[in-house]
């Protein structure tokens, strides 16, 4: 059993509820449980529900922090159709709720637009390969922050802000993969692309809090025949204005196909 999987399993107590415990090794800023980590117990809920296998729409409004204990994941069926299924699911730690999600699930193991439909117009980001790649954060650690021990993070060169000279340019490719070597799937989609350090910190933005998150999952990822394979990673933020700022980030598998794209809205504390 693989840490993601341990630490956002949920187990069901009946009527569409779930138990959960979330855990103090997926904190980030602040030591507070990250925001896709959180997600992750809502999906894992509604994939129990719902009768599709593979998340495609996720729509997540963090109401307030997530705090490590005890948990309850309450979902409700809101439509089943052929092709697509809707839920919501909302998680609660003590009496408070935390986080609301919206999802529609599908099953993303063979396309159903019509024949000579595809259109790609992006294109995975041009890395070396991860072995001749380093530490994107330089082996800077920061207390607390424990989630960045969950994944393994690898760029042509650390990140600027991590060696104490950001660059001005939140704009980051990189490698991406479970540090423990589980292979991603679409389920654990939604949480790899919340676990790296948002590209404000170029900016000398050092804390923020995600307000919304939406990821749209496009494709199953393909294994590179490898125990975790690879995702290739481009972040960016492109507007921070009266203290928001949106970031983007792509996910791209070892095949060079986008499996998932994000966009969350989050409101900075300190520059």
């Amino acid at each position: 059993m693989y840490e993601w999987d341990t630490d956002t399993r949920v187990d069901a107590t009946g009527d569409g509820r779930f138990a959960a415990h979330l855990t103090d090794r997926w904190a980030g800023a602040g030591g507070r449980p990250n925001g896709g980590y959180l997600v992750a117990f809502c999906l894992r809920a509604l994939g129990e529900v719902l009768p599709h296998a593979d998340p495609l729409v996720v729509g997540a409004h963090f109401l307030r922090p997530g705090v490590v204990g005890p948990a309850r994941v309450d979902t409700e069926l809101v439509r089943a159709g052929r092709r697509l299924s809707t839920g919501e699911a909302r998680l609660t730690c003590g009496d408070r709720e935390v986080l609301r999600v919206v999802a529609s699930y599908a099953d993303l193991a063979g396309g159903t637009g019509a024949t000579g439909s595809d259109l790609v117009l992006g294109e995975a980001p041009d890395l070396p390969p991860p072995d001749e790649c380093v530490d994107a954060y330089g082996g800077l650690r920061l207390p607390g922050v424990t989630v960045s021990d969950r994944v393994d993070v690898r760029a042509p060169k650390p990140f600027g802000w991590a060696k104490g000279r950001p660059t001005g340019i939140p704009r980051a490719e990189f490698w991406l993969r479970f540090a423990d070597g589980r292979p991603a799937d679409t389920a654990s989609l939604a949480t790899l692309v919340d676990t790296v350090a948002p590209a404000v910190l170029e900016l000398g933005v050092t804390e923020s809090s995600t307000v919304e998150l939406t990821v749209h999952v496009r494709a199953r990822p393909t294994p590179d025949g490898t125990a975790a394979a690879w995702l290739a990673v481009r972040a960016a933020t492109r507007h921070l204005a009266g203290g928001y700022y949106e970031e983007d980030v792509e996910l791209w598998d070892t095949t060079g196909r986008l499996v998932a794209r994000s966009r969350q809205l989050a409101v900075s504390a300190g520059r």
